[in-house]
């Protein structure tokens, strides 16, 4: 799966943000100490961050003009990291829309003021598709274990079986087992409450949850005590 699999498989912007959100939601209440995804302010502008803690990560910034989105898997053959002048793998930008071109020199995204990535996506706001550069040739795959040439497998949880997505991601990263239910209903965007939180997570509840600190996940949630189950 690479850049060009993803750029067909992503839903519309204000899909995306949603289910940007939702997997913010999602891992706020699983309560990791270390967030594997993330959905922050970004300066006048909004961001879901996704990383691993192993070096792989993804930036999807939400911009008035549009949606960056960068990858970055420290594994993949076209790392920057693999050229002396650090520089991007050929075409990767190609084609990118100069409202997107402060983010390719984001401090947040670089390295020496060179941009850390793999895989590139954008749409603008008046767009009917996802974009990526323009004729990518991708390196050979090195055996049955590398599906993802660019590292943008990491965006498949975003596309529309999400949900079944989360609960295997929760099974492998977590090694539990979550309510798929429960899953659907903050995928769903539905207000929380405390069934669903527990559904989830059984040490947690809505007031713990509301507790935990700022999120900019614009999800609703009901009252303490609302033991309302998934919908």
């Amino acid at each position: 799966m690479n850049v060009y699999d993803i750029a067909d498989r992503l839903p519309p912007i204000d899909v995306l943000r949603d289910r940007c959100r939702a997997l913010a939601v999602l891992e706020r209440i699983q309560d990791s100490g270390y967030p594997y995804y993330a959905y922050v302010a970004w300066g006048d502008d909004e961001a879901a961050l996704m990383s691993n803690g192993s070096g792989d990560e993804y930036s999807i910034v939400f911009t008035d003009a549009g949606v960056f989105i960068r990858v970055f898997d420290h594994e993949s053959g076209m790392t920057p990291y693999a050229d002396d002048d650090h520089a991007l793998w050929p075409g990767l930008l190609d084609g990118l829309p100069p409202e997107f071109r402060a983010h390719v020199t984001e401090p947040a995204f670089c390295d020496e003021g060179s941009l850390n990535a793999t895989a590139v996506l954008w749409r603008r706001t008046g767009d009917d598709g996802w974009h990526a550069g323009a004729g990518i040739t991708f390196p050979p795959s090195r055996g049955p274990y590398d599906t993802s040439p660019d590292g943008a497998d990491r965006l498949a949880i975003l596309g529309d079986d999400i949900v079944d997505r989360y609960v295997d991601f929760a099974r492998d990263y977590y090694e539990i087992e979550v309510d798929r239910a429960a899953v659907a209903h903050v995928v769903a965007m539905r207000p929380l409450t405390d069934a669903v939180v527990r559904a989830l997570n059984p040490d947690r509840d809505l007031r713990g949850y509301e507790q935990a600190g700022e999120v900019h996940d614009g999800h609703a949630t009901g009252e303490p005590g609302d033991d309302r189950g998934p919908e």
